[in-house]
């Protein structure tokens, strides 16, 4: 293919891109509108909270085979720094997204032309199954090929060491200047063949490497009777209903619920089977609104109404849970599922274990999980946003048991063998709650209320700013009001204290502002790590501040946070 009439940048890309697809929409792009192609090599793909995650498209900035061959090279020359071993053990697992499978053979050629041995699934896999076989397998490093719960369009690669956890500080940081190393000098190589590897470009190849296929059948019953081992004893006679959400955990879910004795469960059927196209919820984020529509016409449209609906995202491993009301269907908040699981799972714990209990959540969920904590003789840990930070005490409190960790962004790990968030385990639990609160005549929403009743209300809610539609100043400007965001009272309540997070006072430096109120209120704002959205958490409560009536309780919470709502909204944006 002739591309002289091409810039450098753009030459040498097309040279090494093994994908005709990204070398053509490269083409076209700029033959189209040679500013917006070139825009593509302004700079690569941030290695951050969740690895690497955007849009799949040509150049550096996408998501392609060449950014995913460049990665894995630069974290291979980092694991061989690292590790004592010169051949390390590489899992590597994927989605059912768009080139997801392509993406994980490379990963997999990566490791095997470095030297190192790949243990390549054979199937698209769940997340959290693959968490749980790193440890299993004693891997030195696992890369799953996934975007989760973001558009179609998106896909990404996220990474656990050895530990089983996602990298944090300083390894992030030394992985991304590895990649950076392997990245310059790959683009500056002599003319290399289109189809060479990544590491044979740079010269770092060693021989001896194999790609051995890893069953993913055999991986998920391991994974199951992990997960059917989490739940303790009782009735299991509770009617479900669950969606995977077009993705990867419908079969491992139904199979899990049904070898731990519940009855299996309906399931959304256009949604059952994975579809990279997601066709019936295109932002397949079981948080947004509109999310679980389809489950709950499925639900209503049902012969006997299910008395939960759970609900999987794309790659499982976040869990939304849903229950009847009087008129309709109402989705938990992650905060709610976060005190439901907390409760029923430090309940045990405290009958059949004489260490100590831990429970993590992060800095944005609801601070009710530090009274629940210490109601049930535990330790509550609050840590940064991600769970590469909220599974971190699994390995750095040995001397205690760490019962669950949580984020209110449906994320919750139940079982510490998987160290990241698992909505399949999780939905196991969910509906052993579900089961028991059944035999005690309640509903969840009950429960919810008896734990509101016995320690005080606590009530959040979430609003987004995106901004992914905004030009490059706008989206400055905002940032700059989010850094600096420092209000003398909010909704007529005088504010009591700033926390800048980026001081790092009491967790490594991130971006966000913690705002406290008089009433006990409190406001976080922080930008997404993964999405171009800034998130505002909100959260007010009764405190110790004793009430006789619930309902009005509720009513009165609802109300102020949609003052909170309005005053922070308006502040930010105008």
């Amino acid at each position: 293919m002739n591309t002289t009439h091409l810039p450098p940048s753009l030459e040498r890309w097309i040279e090494r891109d093994p994908d005709p697809e990204t070398v053509k929409a490269l083409i076209s792009l700029y033959q189209a509108d040679p500013a917006e192609a070139e825009r593509l090599f302004a700079g690569r793909i941030g290695f951050g909270t969740a690895g690497l995650r955007a849009v799949m498209g040509p150049g550096p900035n996408r998501m392609n085979r060449v950014v995913v061959r460049q990665a894995t090279a630069g974290l291979l020359s980092w694991l061989r720094e690292r590790c004592d071993t010169p051949r390390p053990t590489v899992l590597v697992g994927f989605d059912a997204r768009h080139n997801s499978k392509v993406f994980a053979a490379d990963v997999a050629r990566e490791v095997a032309d470095s030297g190192g041995i790949a243990l390549l699934f054979d199937e698209p896999t769940a997340t959290p199954i693959v968490a749980y076989e790193t440890l299993r397998l004693a891997a030195d490093a696992a890369i799953v090929i996934t975007a989760s719960h973001n558009p179609p369009a998106d896909n990404g690669y996220k990474l656990y060491l050895d530990d089983g956890i996602q990298l944090v500080p300083p390894a992030d940081r030394q992985i991304a200047a590895a990649i950076d190393e392997i990245a310059e000098l790959h683009m500056a190589a002599g003319d290399a063949e289109r189809d060479r590897s990544v590491v044979d470009c740079v010269g770092r190849g060693q021989p001896g490497g194999v790609i051995e296929a890893h069953s993913a059948a055999e991986a998920t019953v391991a994974h199951r009777l992990m997960a059917v081992a989490t739940l303790g004893e009782g009735s299991r006679q509770v009617s479900t209903l669950y969606s995977a959400m077009h993705g990867v955990g419908g079969r491992a879910v139904v199979d899990a619920m049904v070898e731990a004795g519940f009855p299996t469960p309906a399931v959304v059927a256009q949604q059952f089977d994975p579809d990279p196209e997601f066709p019936t919820t295109p932002f397949p984020n079981p948080e947004e609104p509109g999310a679980l529509d389809l489950a709950f016409q499925t639900a209503d449209e049902a012969a006997a109404q299910p008395e939960v609906i759970l609900a999987n995202d794309p790659d499982a491993d976040r869990l939304a849970v849903a229950v009847p009301v009087a008129d309709g269907w109402r989705r938990l908040t992650g905060d709610e599922v976060g005190v439901l699981l907390a409760d029923h799972l430090l309940r045990r714990h405290g009958e059949t274990n004489g260490r100590p209990g831990v429970v993590a959540s992060s800095i944005v969920s609801s601070r009710f999980i530090d009274l629940l904590a210490r109601h049930h003789g535990a330790e509550s840990i609050r840590t940064l946003t991600g769970f590469k930070w909220v599974a971190r005490p699994i390995v750095d409190r040995p001397d205690a048991d760490y019962v669950m960790g949580y984020e209110e962004a449906l994320g919750y790990c139940v079982n510490p063998a998987v160290r990241d968030k698992d909505g399949i385990t999780a939905a196991l639990v969910m509906a052993e709650i579900a089961a028991e609160c059944r035999r005690q005549g309640l509903t969840l929403v009950d429960r919810l209320d008896e734990l509101s009743g016995q320690l005080g209300l606590y009530a959040t809610s979430q609003v987004s700013i995106g901004f992914g539609h905004l030009g490059v100043d706008e989206q400055q400007s905002l940032a700059e009001r989010v850094a600096v965001f420092s209000p003398e009272e909010l909704a007529g309540v005088a504010v009591v204290s700033v926390e800048f997070l980026e001081q790092g006072r009491r967790f490594p430096p991130t971006a966000g502002v913690i705002v406290d109120l008089a009433d006990a209120s409190r406001v976080i704002v922080r930008p997404s790590g993964t999405e171009p959205k800034v998130k505002i958490y909100l959260e007010v409560t009764s405190g110790d501040r004793a009430f006789t009536d619930l309902a009005e309780e509720k009513e009165k919470a609802k109300n102020r946070l949609a003052q909170l709502e309005e005053a922070v909204t308006r502040s930010l944006v105008g």
